[in-house]
Formats: structure tokens, sequence, C-alpha cells
């Protein structure tokens, strides 16, 4: 009886998604998540750089939207922000006038990029409390140490950020970084080095969920899923060679990581489990994470950034709902992330939670990408006033509230 319940409850999360069409049709294009500019911001600000940059990104914008794309942000990110050498009080001027910039152009968010120099990291504070679009970063480690104090200032920071927003929101736009690459065009990891340059990021877990409704067993889920991503990237890459070739721009490529959907019907943990192999967390788990990630591998496009599997708790339908019954943890997607993507993503934590074990985690997710050479993030979300169990209030359109994690 307790399976029969639970299988019916499963059944619940599922009504809507497939109806009386299994082969999930061809329908619109894929919606684009971002197209990001990369480059060097000059010192002295100078709007007119940034107008020049607004209008690659219009252009860029409207020839997708002519091909029938869904261009959800445009983006920009800079060098890293300690490379501007400001003082305090003039970055903290600086951040405020971008701000007001990219809003007048249209431009939707910006990245001042990561920091390597742990003592600037007290600086980032005042920063979040006055922007509302501004996005940076902690690095952490590079492809050969772990730098300890950074780690546990961001720590530090983490916890601060927590009180500034309410539900903790402000680390949204703040990430713990590991061995991460520029040219990223999600965020928060994106910053920029060398000559500027575009890239594409998109929203794609529902060619997952068709490619895995299609192929139905794990021994065919690779060739179709490469199938079905391959079409799809070749129609987005003709068009970002083509504005890269007409605007003269460099085009970094396409940053292939799945990411996810607050839509039932695009949720990625659901995807997971049209293979047969059970529940999203359960064993097989790992298995379906290693086909998607090699999948990408072989894409036969140009790619940037983490082009990997995210798994980002809160903005993920099917993972919201699994991680209400508990099906996995922390140390599972820890576990995942050894063979898939981008670390730990919009995870809900205890309000309390203390800085020591948010280092201790920032720790843990630094020795993996250390071991595995590979880039990895954290963005954790301590809730103000929640313990574990508790539900997220979260009014963010794209964000599913569920169960605050134990650490």
């Amino acid at each position: 009886m307790a399976d029969q319940g639970r299988l019916l409850s499963d059944y619940t999360d599922y009504i809507g998604i497939v109806g009386s069409n299994p082969t999930l049709s061809a329908s619109t294009p894929m919606n684009i998540r971002t197209i990001t500019i990369g480059f060097n911001l000059k010192i002295p600000f100078s709007e007119k750089q940034i107008w020049k940059i607004s209008e690659i990104s219009r252009k860029i914008k409207k020839a997708y939207e002519k091909s029938g794309y869904k261009v959800q942000t445009v983006r920009i990110a800079t060098q890293p922000w300690e490379e501007y050498n400001l003082s305090k009080k003039q970055l903290e001027e600086l951040v405020v006038r971008l701000e007001k910039v990219i809003e007048d152009l249209g431009i939707d968010y910006f990245n001042i990029g990561t920091t390597k120099e742990a003592k600037n990291i007290p600086l980032l504070l005042n920063l979040f409390k006055k922007t509302k679009r501004g996005f940076c970063t902690v690095m952490v480690c590079d492809n050969k140490d772990i730098d300890h104090e950074a780690a546990r200032s961001a720590a530090r920071l983490m916890k601060q950020l927590s009180t500034v927003e309410a539900n903790g929101f402000a680390n949204l736009r703040f990430a713990a970084i590991f061995n991460t690459k520029p040219g990223s065009p999600f965020y928060p990891a994106a910053y920029h080095k060398g000559p500027t340059a575009f890239g594409i990021g998109t929203e794609n877990s529902d060619l997952v969920y068709k490619a895995f409704s299609l192929a139905r067993k794990v021994e065919q889920a690779e060739k179709v899923l490469k199938d079905i991503l391959t079409a799809e990237y070749k129609k987005i890459e003709k068009i970002a060679l083509r504005m890269s070739r007409d605007e003269k721009i460099k085009y970094s490529g396409i940053d292939v990581s799945i990411a996810s959907s607050v839509k039932r019907d695009k949720s990625i943990a659901f995807a997971f489990e049209k293979l047969g192999l059970g529940r999203f967390g359960e064993a097989g788990t790992l298995a379906v994470a290693k086909i998607i990630t090699e999948t990408l591998n072989k894409l036969p496009v140009k790619k940037c950034g983490y082009s990997g599997l995210m798994l980002p708790v809160l903005e993920d339908f099917g993972l919201a709902k699994r991680n209400d019954k508990r099906y996995f943890n922390l140390n599972n997607l820890l576990l995942y992330s050894a063979v898939c993507g981008t670390g730990l993503d919009t995870i809900p934590l205890p309000g309390d939670i203390s800085e020591k074990k948010l280092y201790a985690l920032l720790l843990d997710i630094a020795s993996l990408a250390l071991k595995l050479d590979k880039p990895l993030s954290a963005r954790l979300m301590p809730v103000p006033g929640k313990k574990a169990g508790d539900k997220t209030e979260f009014s963010f359109g794209y964000f599913v509230n569920t169960k605050i994690m134990d650490l």
C-alpha cells in the first residue's frame, strides 16, 4: 500500500506533461536564456562604450527573434573588477552608475566578474546593497590550489548577503567558483578576458525530456539526445556565426549546459525518470547524468562555459518536488557533479547555518574541482528564519518553492 501511495503521489506530478501525444512532437524553437557580451570595461567609465555594446546585443537579439526564438535576457560581463584599480568609493560609484546605464539601454544584468584576492571580498557586500542587477563571484580555487582564506570570506559573505534582501534572495547574485575559466554566458560565473565577444546560453531541458521520452531505454538515450540537440544547436550557431561576421565581434560559442525550467513539462528531473531507472535521486541518477554530459561533449558546435548539466534545486519544477520528498540530498548533488555539471546551484539552506559549515561545504566542492580538473560553482542560499524541512516563500518567477535542505 505504501508503494501504491507513492506512485499515486508521483502520478499527480506528471499530469499534463504528455497527454495523448507520448512522442512530444517538435514545437517552437528552444528559448535563448541569455545573450552575454563580454568586454573590457574602460576606466574612467564611458557610457558610450556601454551604448556600443548594447547596440550589438540589440542586433543579435533581433536576429534570433526574427528566426522565432524567444530571448529571455541580454547580459554583459567585464574583466574581474579588481582589475579596474579603483578605490572602494570609486568602485561603489561605478556600479551604481553602470546599473543605471544598462537599465536605460535595455540590458537586463551586468557582471563585474570575480576576485581572486581574499582581502577584496569584504568590499562586495556594499556592492550588492547598492545594486539589484549586479552579479559577481569569488574564485576559491584555480586548477592548482585552494585559497582557504577566500573560502572563509566567501562563506562569511553568503551569511551577510542572506540578510540584505527578503528570504536571502541577494545570494542569487553571488557564487563561489572553482577552477572556472572566463567566457561563460551563464551567471553568476561569467567574467571576461580578451577581445570583446558574445556567447549564447539556452533553456533546453524540454529537449532532454523529449529525447528521453522517445528513447525510453538507457541504451538509446545518448544517440537520440545527440541527434535532437545537434539539430537545434546548429540552427542557433548558424545565426551566431552570421552575426559575428556582420558585427565584427568574436563568437565565443554556445554554453550547451542543460538549463532547467520551472515548468513541469520541461523539468530535467522528470526527464531523467523517462528512462525507467527510477525517480530522480534514486539509483540510476548518476548514470543518466553521465549520459547527458558525455552527449554534450560530443556535440559538433563551438562550445563555451560549463557545457555540462545544471541541477539548480530552486529553478526546476521536478527537482523542487523530488527535494520535497527527500529523494536526494546535498551529498547526492555533489556526487552527480563528479560526472556532470556546475556544482551546487540555488540551494536553499537553513538561515542559522554557520559560516564554518558553509566553509566546509565550499572546501568539498573545491576538492572535487581540483581532483577532477573541472569547473564548478556554489550558489548557496541561507534563508533567514527557516530551518531544514520548512518551505521557502520566494515570489520570483524563475523559482519553484521547495523545502529547506539540511547540511
